[in-house]
């Protein structure tokens, strides 16, 4: 069933898509869309910092538009005031739009034909990751609400948090568990680790974090 969003310029619209997002990397499903393309055109513009799942996912959809553009169908949401895209406003533009009028010149294809290569090395979607991160907490009196916060709130370029979960280990205390999705050239585990999360202020709540799955994309 689509969903629908009402008036993305006011507290309560920001909120009910910051909710949304909370759990899910995307608008609709497991990879880009025309959904997300709807709420990006929507939004009209970078969101504020308090809406910390919007933001996160704001950037990582500015990120895509750059490299390689969207394709997938999505399920088809509405925001009200807001027309859906088209597949023209979506589909990565081809690299022939680049090409001039007047191609008599022999000089002038050779510059072409260069910049076309360019473009289309430059449309190679980068190697990433999926990793699923085990986060320690210190004790059973730990606040979840804010350890999940103080998690999502660390962004960078190449990084997108997905669902998460709590997880039993014993004696009352639970671990907590999130996926996330990185660009291999932007984002490094390790630094993300001990730079971020195991650091302050991020260790008043996590005790340490262990990598529990890493796969290729």
């Amino acid at each position: 069933m689509a969903v629908t969003f009402y008036n993305l310029s006011s507290k309560a619209g920001l909120e009910k898509l910051d909710n949304h997002l909370k759990t899910r990397s995307y608008i609709s499903g497991y990879q880009a869309s025309k959904d997300d393309i709807t709420m990006h055109a929507a939004l009209k513009g970078a969101p504020s910092s308090e809406y910390i799942n919007v933001s996160r996912w704001f950037n990582h959809i500015e990120a895509l538009l750059r490299i390689s553009g969207v394709a997938a169908e999505g399920s088809g949401i509405s925001v009200e005031g807001f027309a859906p895209v088209t597949e023209e406003s979506v589909a990565t533009p081809s690299v022939n739009d680049a090409k001039p009028a007047d191609d008599d010149d022999d000089d002038s294809d050779n510059l072409f034909g260069e910049d076309i290569e360019e473009e289309k090395k430059a449309a190679k979607e980068p190697g990433k990751s999926s990793i699923l991160l085990d986060v320690k907490l210190w004790d059973d009196e730990t606040d979840m609400a804010k350890l999940e916060e103080t998690v999502r709130s660390v962004q960078m370029e190449g990084l997108t948090w997905g669902m998460s979960k709590l997880v039993a280990v014993g004696y009352g205390i639970k671990k907590f568990q999130i996926m996330m999705t990185i660009v291999d050239d932007l984002v490094s585990i390790d630094s993300l680790i001990e730079d971020h999360l195991t650091s302050e202020p991020a260790n008043e709540y996590i005790q340490s974090c262990d990598i529990v799955a890493f796969n290729k994309i």
